[in-house]
């Protein structure tokens, strides 16, 4: 029961928020704070006290459909990243949206698009999954669309008309599943056991378009399109998305899906892992080539997405525990990487209303705690040892290189490569910012508000303990995949 509340909580009293019609800022993000704090106590309570998987069945569909919630140790893993970033993200939006229009809206968004995520992290079944995977698109098309700005009027479009053409993708191939596979729950190995030879090639074909469908939400190329665009979304949304919600939400599900509905067995030496393979692997160069082309600050991070979220696909695509190892690192160290690195950009944007990388020359003097933070999480998204971003993209080369042949080729030759140019497009930026003299000189040292430093600060402490402590997490996620694959 407490799973439920927890997935509940958020979205209802989220909804709840307007109707207290909050006139002033400090109710209004004491009521927003205490309720994702007491969302996170309960995430919390539920991954470290409770023994066992969780399960709670709500709603039986068919005699072999049952909607449920289930937290197993997967789960437990994107529920901690969810209730750990979440608080903190709250509290920097605090500070950035006293200068935005309509918070009272902003922050039921905010608040349901918590829950929601939260549901696909205990979704028990692929049919629950799925729901709350489309109801994600909903209530974050407002975050995306917040001012009704005629560029994000635009940019909220195109991210409905992605999600809803991944959206019929996915469910085709979730109908497969349905039909050939003896329960919709989510197994580890999979549920597609005691096929017929004619039902593997129709299957694998299933699978590929469920990859594209959620493939959408992970911006894999050449669905990626909408992500760039939704760039123009207050900073607080773009972290959201990027760190925990939206883009995670996709990876995620491609995990789940992929070893705990078709399973690697099926997969395996085929078409089904050949075309997810070489998608992820592409995305990770392209979306390297574009953040070097991109001089928009905020933007040329969002291509930095696109190519590190496709590091976690290529991870999941080997179909090996080394590769899901790997991938699951990636996703964790990630999130927290790109929180910071967005949180800076916000900050900037804020205190100097600079958006284009040239425009950051000299800005490490003025703002040194915004721009070491900026360099720490840089040097860690390059991968520079010992810090975290180097652990999980050691364990993806390991996992290419045992997987031999072509595969292993490619995955340790676009590691490399992007690596080179993940150097390139952040490290130019802190370069700029603490050796070359600003044009605005006269400008006195200043730096954003306390609730944005100390959200950036926060996860790069995080970032940090990780990237020394990195053992007991890796060898938490070892059994995850090693009970997955």
């Amino acid at each position: 029961m407490l799973l439920l509340s927890a997935v509940l909580c958020p979205i209802v009293l989220g909804a709840c928020l307007p109707l207290f019609r909050f006139r002033r800022r400090l109710p209004r993000e004491i009521y927003t704070l205490a309720v994702t704090l007491l969302t996170g106590a309960m995430v919390l309570r539920n991954a470290f006290f409770t023994q066992g998987d969780v399960t709670f069945s709500f709603l039986h569909l068919t005699e072999n459909v049952v909607c449920s919630f289930h937290l197993d140790s997967l789960g437990r893993l994107f529920c901690t990243l969810v209730a750990f970033l979440w608080p903190l993200a709250s509290l920097y939006a605090f500070e950035y949206m006293e200068h935005e229009k309509s918070p009272n809206s902003f922050f039921a968004w905010y608040l349901m698009a918590y829950g929601v995520t939260l549901g696909i992290a205990t979704a028990g079944d692929i049919v629950t999954m799925y729901i709350f995977y489309e109801l994600l698109t909903l209530v974050t098309l407002p975050l995306v669309m917040h001012g009704m700005t005629p560029v994000r009027t635009a940019a909220g479009i195109k991210y409905l008309y992605y999600s809803l053409f991944g959206a019929a993708l996915a469910f085709a191939g979730i109908m497969l599943v349905l039909a050939r596979g003896s329960s919709a729950a989510f197994t580890p190995g999979g549920v597609l056991t005691d096929l017929s030879r004619d039902d593997v090639p129709l299957l694998r074909f299933g699978y590929i378009l469920v990859f594209l469908g959620l493939g959408v939400k992970a911006a894999v190329f050449p669905l990626h399109a909408w992500l760039p665009a939704a760039s123009v979304a207050p900073t607080p949304v773009t972290s959201l998305l990027h760190a925990v919600a939206v883009v995670k939400a996709g990876v995620f599900a491609v995990i789940r899906v992929t070893f705990y509905s078709f399973g690697a067995e099926l997969l395996r030496h085929s078409a089904a892992q050949w075309i997810p393979f070489a998608l992820a692997a592409f995305t990770i160069v392209f979306g390297s080539v574009m953040a070097v082309r991109e001089k928009h600050f905020k933007r040329r991070l969002v291509y930095s997405t696109v190519s590190n979220l496709s590091y976690i696909l290529l991870g999941a695509a080997l179909l090996s525990a080394q590769g899901l190892t790997g991938a699951l690192l990636h996703m964790v160290y990630h999130a927290l990487m790109k929180f910071t690195l967005f949180s800076v950009c916000g900050a900037v944007t804020t205190v100097t209303g600079r958006e284009r990388v040239p425009e950051l020359t000299g800005l490490g003097k003025r703002m040194p705690v915004t721009f070491a933070v900026f360099l720490f999480s840089s040097l860690a998204m390059t991968g520079i040892p010992p810090l975290s971003g180097f652990h999980s993209k050691w364990a993806l080369a390991s996992a290419g290189i045992a997987a031999g042949g072509p595969i292993g080729i490619i995955s340790v030759s676009v590691l490399i490569l992007s690596a080179i140019l993940t150097a390139g497009y952040l490290l130019f930026i802190a370069y700029r910012a603490w050796f070359s003299p600003d044009a605005d000189s006269g400008c006195e040292r200043t730096e954003c508000g306390w609730r944005m430093t100390f959200s950036m600060l926060a996860v790069s402490l995080a970032t940090l303990s990780l990237s020394l402590f990195s053992g007991p997490l890796t060898a938490f996620i070892s059994t995850i995949a090693a009970g997955a694959v």
